[in-house]
């Protein structure tokens, strides 16, 4: 396998295609096999690191290529941001190994001989300047340097002012820190971290949740930490799993709807908090992730308390029916909230987008307030700090149901700062979460 000639391929397919990223790496990774696990983690650093500094790469080519960007073909253009990227981010990468694996990547791809020499030549310019390049990189305008597009930047710069915008760019340009969420029927903070320092793995209890771990630094392989396939914990973001505790208190008896299941993060966490006498659904279309939702499931020891549906929210109120004391709505959305794990959302997304997903998440709310019993909670969430996916939201749907209002939810004591006068539930990129937004919601 050649790590190059993996990333170069899969930067092509994301491009071209606009599917999700991890997708599209788990399909070519599981294509190639390689047989090291190093192959595996530079690809992957490749194409994250492309893709997080991909506007200052285009920079860069720009001023090197008398051919303009906009002409290059895909591949040409990828072949030039994977050499660049080796050439001013990856200290540890010879100039010499980045330029001639990069080529032979190419030449894997049989591309013409001119073209491997044109870029052959532009990567041996470049790394004849790294100092300057570099140099010359604090000079650049902001959404430049920090490779996000105008439009997101000035956007956020607009509400929280350009500091915090700047600050939240460099976020989404770090890489995230592993977050486990562990399971307390099978293991306690104390005991987890003593087995983890056992195995040399550092990691740290969240400030915020007591069966958050974050593990800083660890760049392994995820089924080789300690206790994976004895269900000791799953892998979710800090803030993602405050989202979860707004249904507290949790009452005996409860029928629980995970209305957009995913790949079961939250699903999971409803399953552990889940009191006696208590039932709990969820609902996943596609086909994938259902597969994923089911293995972590069974992975974590939760596969008989939990009743999957396989299909929309629509078709199951249609063919199921029935009300539910507690739905929990984790809309899709622009997932503007998570780019440091998704770096290629950033360009994939227009403003306009926003508009879009506005008009899902509304009808899926309108869809599960239908099958919420009286006195019911209905938890509204994103992966997004946008308005028009979150308070406009709220605004549209409780003008169309006056049945529901607003409530202020019972979140663990450090997490409070997060709630704003609105009772809304917020967080920002930050070194230990990402952004997300919740509503708690209840019918009179």
């Amino acid at each position: 396998m050649n790590a190059r000639s993996t990333a170069l391929n899969i930067l092509c397919q994301q491009e071209e295609s606009g599917h999700p990223l991890d997708m599209l790496m788990e399909k070519q990774i599981r294509k190639e096999n390689p047989a090291d696990i190093r192959d595996t983690n530079l690809t992957m650093a490749l194409v994250y690191g492309v893709l997080r500094q991909r506007r200052y790469l285009d920079d860069v080519i720009a001023s090197f290529a008398k051919h303009p960007l906009r002409k290059m073909k895909t591949r040409t253009l990828q072949a030039l941001r994977i050499g660049v990227y080796q050439l001013l981010c990856m200290e540890r990468i010879p100039a010499s190994a980045a330029i001639n694996e990069t080529v032979q990547a190419l030449k894997k791809a049989k591309q013409p001989k001119w073209l491997i020499n044109f870029i052959n030549g532009v990567l041996r310019n470049v790394a004849r300047k790294p100092e300057q390049l570099l140099k010359a990189k604090k000079g650049l305008p902001p959404a430049v340097r920090e490779s996000h597009p105008d439009w997101l930047y000035e956007r956020w710069g607009r509400r929280y002012g350009n500091k915090t915008a700047l600050e939240i760019c460099r976020t989404n340009n770090s890489l995230p820190v592993l977050t486990l969420r562990l399971n307390r029927k099978k293991i306690s903070p104390d005991d987890y971290l003593e087995r983890l320092a056992g195995a040399g793995i550092q990691a740290k209890q969240s400030d915020i949740i007591a069966e958050a771990l974050h593990l800083v630094g660890y760049r392994g392989a995820i089924p080789a930490l300690p206790g994976y396939n004895r269900g000791f914990f799953h892998v979710q973001d800090e803030a993602a799993q405050l989202i979860a505790s707004l249904f507290q208190p949790f009452k005996p008896g409860g029928r629980y709807l995970d209305s957009c299941a995913g790949l079961g993060g939250k699903t999971i966490q409803l399953a552990e908090l889940l009191p006696k006498e208590s039932t709990l659904t969820a609902v996943e279309p596609n086909k994938t992730r259902l597969r994923h939702l089911q293995e972590n499931l069974t992975r974590m020891n939760f596969a008989a308390d939990v009743s999957i549906f396989q299909g929309s929210i629509e078709s199951f109120q249609q063919k199921r029916g029935g009300l539910f004391t507690h739905i929990l709505v984790d809309a899709p959305c622009s997932g503007l909230g998570v780019i440091r794990r998704h770096p290629d959302i950033r360009w994939n997304r227009r403003s306009e987008d926003l508009f879009s997903f506005q008009k899902k998440q509304l009808a899926l709310l309108q869809t599960a307030v239908a099958m919420l019993a009286p006195g019911g909670i209905l938890v509204y969430a994103t992966c997004s700090m946008e308005p028009e996916e979150n308070d406009e939201v709220i605004r549209h749907f409780l003008k169309n149901q006056p049945e529901m209002s607003v409530e202020r939810p019972a979140i663990p004591p450090g997490a409070n700062g997060f709630l704003d006068e609105q009772n809304f539930l917020r967080t920002l990129p930050a070194p230990f979460h990402d952004g997300f937004f919740a509503a708690k919601l209840r019918k009179a």
